[in-house]
């Protein structure tokens, strides 16, 4: 037992130093000599876990569906209101792109590996699918205004990628993890709720210019 969890441990920080080196520096460019040695390991002791680039590539996409799937588990509570499920799973899977390196590094995988882009899209297919659920369970159960789901499923979903392309300190109010504010802001405009011209809270100030 204590050797599957050294071993459990040793592939976690491979797949980590992996995602931190592609997001760096790219598939092509990435090499498995850079990923063993920045955890300090030898090539031959990383083949005994990811027999190639390849491997490694597509068991951080593995990683990314694990995520979403853990993400909305965690919200996703039997009795919970549909529009706080919907605000909680984006927010939160907005917060991990901006703080998890292996979400991060997917995204870059499927611009520059297009071999692996079906697998990449295959797990963007079912984000964007079960938030077009979450949107229509929303409609229905906590009366949030009857836009196509679709369209909704697919606006937050480019709000979240262009959050994770904004400079750094432009995605979030004060550092605040996965842009809050604009979130907050967004599912305002999409509920209808007529925003005061200026609102004071405890992340800062949005006013007129």
């Amino acid at each position: 037992m204590a050797v599957q969890e050294r071993a459990r441990r040793t592939r976690e920080k491979v797949l980590t130093a992996a995602a931190e080196v592609f997001a760096a520096q790219g598939y092509d460019r990435a090499t498995l000599t850079a990923v063993a040695e920045r955890i300090g390991m030898t090539k031959g002791a990383l083949y005994g876990h990811f027999p190639s680039k390849r491997s490694l590539a597509g068991a951080l996409i593995d990683d990314s569906r694990q995520a979403w799937t853990s993400l909305r588990t965690e919200h996703d509570a039997p009795g919970a209101d549909a529009g706080g499920v919907l605000e909680g799973v984006v927010m939160g899977f907005a917060g991990r792109l901006q703080t998890d390196v292996r979400l991060r590094a997917t995204v870059r995988l499927a611009a520059d590996c297009p071999s692996l882009a079906r697998a990449l899209c295959d797990v963007l297919v079912e984000v964007r699918g079960a938030l077009t659920e979450l949107v229509r369970r929303a409609q229905r159960d906590s009366g949030f205004p009857a836009y196509p789901p679709r369209l909704v499923a697919h606006l937050l979903m480019i709000v979240m990628y262009g959050l994770l392309q904004a400079p750094a300190g432009c995605a979030g109010d004060h550092g605040t993890p996965g842009g809050e504010p604009l979130w907050r802001l967004l599912f305002t405009a999409l509920s209808g709720v007529e925003v005061p011209s200026a609102v004071h809270g405890e992340g800062g100030v949005v006013s007129d210019p």
